[in-house]
């Protein structure tokens, strides 16, 4: 009995050292989102943080400020759905596991 739970126990610290080295390499790495054709791009971290925002000037319309804002939030959903299929592809890891995902 002793044995199984030594294992159990280097098997989940090897686990948490895995997933930390991972959480380090998401927050590094930048998803970006498009919108409009690449009228607008967001980009964000693996935790899901905004990193940059970019409007092409041929965009702005002060006559069409809800069109904006729909095109920055189409953009913000597809770089967030970058980073969930990047995490979700990661074995033994459950979805949604990451902080601000």
């Amino acid at each position: 009995m002793g044995t199984g739970f030594a294992k159990k126990k280097k098997e989940a610290k090897l686990f948490q050292q895995q997933f930390q080295k991972l959480q380090t390499e998401l927050k590094e790495k930048e998803f970006s989102g498009t919108a409009g054709y690449g009228l607008v791009i967001v980009t964000l971290n693996g935790e899901g943080i905004l990193k940059q925002i970019k409007i092409k000037p041929e965009c702005v319309d002060p006559e069409d400020v809800d069109g904006l804002e729909m095109l920055i939030k189409a953009a913000f959903e597809d770089a967030h759905r970058k980073i969930e299929s990047q995490t979700s592809a990661i074995p033994g890891l459950p979805p949604g596991i990451l902080p601000g995902l």
